[in-house]
C-alpha cells in the first residue's frame, strides 16, 4: 500500500512539473526558462524536476506525450495492412483539429510547438527532438500515402515524394493558422474541408504526378 501510495505521488509530483512547464514555455517561449523556473511555480525542488526529467529537453518531449498526435496514433497499427488508408489520414486528422479547437491544454501546447518553440543553437536537444518528430511523422504519413496508391484510392502516378511533404505541411499550417487567430473561423469545421480538399488534390492535380518537374524543366 505504501508502494502504490509512493508511486502516486510520484506521478502527481511529475503532472505538476509538466503543468507548470506549459506555463512557464507559452508565457516565455521554450529556449529562456530554466528548469529552476518550472520548479518554483511547480512548488517543487530543481532536484525533483530532475527526478522526473533528465534535462529541458525531456520534459519538452513528455509534454508532446499529452497530445494525441495523429502520426503517433497512426504507428500503433501495422500500416502495411491498413484497409483504408485515405480514411486513416482524414479520420486522425480531423480528430485533431477538433481536439485543438476544444481542449484548452492541447491548445497551450500547440501554441507553445508552433508559436513559442525558438529553435536556437542553444536548445540543440530539444531541435533534435523536434526534427526526430517530424522525421517520424512524415515516413508514417508516407507509408499511408504508399498504401493509398497501391490501393487504388489515389493514382498510381502520384509523385508521392512531392505529395507527402505538401500534405503534412498544409496540415500543420492550418494549426498555425488558427493558433494566431483562433477567434477568426472554427477550426474542426475549417480542418474537415481542408483534409477533404488535400486528398481531392492529391487524386487529380495534374502537378502532383510523377515526371511533372521533369517535364516542365525540359
Amino acid at each position: 500500500m505504501m508502494a502504490r501510495r509512493r508511486k502516486e505521488e510520484a506521478q502527481e509530483t511529475r503532472e505538476k512539473i509538466l503543468d507548470a512547464a506549459i506555463e512557464v514555455f507559452h508565457k516565455s517561449g521554450v529556449s529562456r526558462p530554466s528548469l529552476s523556473e518550472i520548479a518554483k511555480l511547480a512548488g517543487v525542488t530543481r532536484g525533483a524536476v530532475y527526478g522526473h526529467f533528465e534535462n529541458k529537453a525531456d520534459l519538452f518531449s513528455a509534454l508532446t506525450d499529452r497530445i494525441d498526435l495523429p502520426d503517433e496514433s497512426l504507428c500503433q497499427a501495422n500500416l502495411d495492412n491498413v484497409c483504408d488508408p485515405v480514411g486513416e489520414i482524414r479520420k486522425r486528422w480531423t480528430a485533431l483539429y477538433r481536439g485543438v479547437a476544444t481542449n484548452q491544454q492541447w491548445q497551450l501546447i500547440f501554441e507553445v510547438l508552433l508559436l513559442r518553440c525558438e529553435l536556437v543553437p542553444e536548445s540543440g536537444g530539444i531541435y533534435q527532438r523536434c526534427a526526430e518528430g517530424h522525421r517520424e511523422g512524415t515516413n508514417r504519413l508516407r507509408k499511408l500515402v504508399e498504401a493509398a496508391v497501391r490501393l487504388g484510392q489515389l493514382p498510381e502516378n502520384l509523385d508521392i515524394q512531392a505529395a507527402v511533404p505538401i500534405l503534412h505541411s498544409s496540415l500543420f499550417g492550418l494549426l498555425h493558422d488558427w493558433l494566431m487567430n483562433p477567434a477568426d473561423y472554427d477550426l474542426a469545421t475549417v480542418g474537415e474541408r481542408q483534409v477533404d480538399a488535400i486528398i481531392e488534390m492529391l487524386r487529380t492535380s495534374p502537378a502532383l504526378r510523377t515526371g511533372t518537374l521533369s517535364s516542365l524543366g525540359a
